[in-house]
């Protein structure tokens, strides 16, 4: 079973940073893209950003354009997400994701493998 686990989440106040880290563990595990999605309370689960691993192509939110970077390393199965500028609209709990064949970016449909979340809060 593969098993993603985030960590890095936590209280900022707005304008600060935090970085999210993601690493999947259990057997062995190649995927083809990794990803963030975020949920906020009485809110759809949405998506924030993902990585496919071929050619190293990034996807972003209009929301989080400029402000959220990802990157990672398909070998070691991580992907890390690092926010600047954060906004108390930015609050949620953000879920990891991986795919094991791509079949798209921007859907939770696109993806096999979720992880527990990790709760982020942007104070004003």
């Amino acid at each position: 079973q593969v098993q993603l686990v985030e960590s890095g989440g936590g209280l900022v106040q707005a304008g600060g940073s935090l970085r999210l880290s993601c690493a999947a563990s259990g057997r062995t595990f190649s995927s083809a893209a990794m990803g963030w999605f975020r949920q906020a309370p009485g809110k759809e689960r949405e998506f924030v950003a993902a990585i496919r691993w071929s050619g190293g192509r990034t996807s972003f939110a209009d929301s989080v354009k400029g402000r959220f970077t990802i990157s990672g390393d398909n070998a070691k199965s991580t992907v890390y997400l690092k926010m600047n500028s954060l906004k108390p609209e930015d609050t949620a709990v953000y879920y990891c994701a991986a795919s094991t064949y791509y079949s798209g970016t921007y859907s939770i449909s696109n993806y096999d493998y979720w992880g527990q979340g990790a709760q982020v809060t942007v104070s004003s």
